[in-house]
């Protein structure tokens, strides 16, 4: 089947759901942020859907992704054995790195995998304070949202139609990929 009539296919199927579309991006990032994202981007480079609600669907969906992790870390500070953690050396240190440097770790943790979800909920463990976090989260979300829409659309603009379907499938492969190394590496 020619690419142009998987992209047709695509097309009319999404605008038949497209708020269904847009739900499922709000409700992907608590299973896959990544993929949640990269999948975003592909919809809005093949115009499967208003690009901008496509960037505030994901982007609510991961924005509250990143909230609710903090919130774990708050409910773990609750019980016993964290005040013993928390008296540990090194985990002051931990502490204050958090307190202290928390909008540049949020931004650099959203652009280095493995780093997001121990931050995040070591952030709220910590009692970072919320507003901070919160505001720090969005702001990492509108950046790699916007960096990775970018990205889409600039490749797309030079290869053309046939990026629409190859480059959703490079980055989901690549994504696997970084998957399974992981998984090979934490196995050693």
């Amino acid at each position: 089947m020619p690419e142009t009539d998987l992209l047709t296919q695509l097309h009319v199927m999404a605008s038949q759901n497209i708020l269904g579309v847009y739900f499922l991006l709000v409700i992907a990032p608590f299973v896959q942020e990544d993929t949640a994202v990269v999948a975003a981007a592909s919809l809005s480079l093949g115009g499967l859907g208003n690009s901008v609600a496509l960037f505030v669907a994901v982007g609510l969906g991961l924005t509250v992704s990143v909230l609710w992790k903090y919130w774990l870390g708050r409910a773990a500070r609750s019980r016993k054995w964290a005040e013993r953690f928390t008296a540990r050396p090194g985990v002051e240190k931990a502490q204050t790195l958090v307190a202290n440097r928390l909008g540049v770790s949020m931004i650099a943790a959203r652009f280095v995998p493995g780093t997001r979800i121990p931050l995040y909920v070591a952030a709220g463990f910590f009692k970072a304070p919320w507003w901070a976090f919160a505001g720090w989260g969005a702001a990492s979300v509108v950046l790699y949202i916007g960096v990775m829409f970018a990205l889409f659309h600039a490749v797309g603009a030079v290869a053309g139609e046939a990026a629409a379907i190859w480059l959703p499938v490079v980055a989901i492969f690549t994504l696997l990929g970084y998957v399974a190394i992981q998984k090979l590496r934490a196995r050693k």
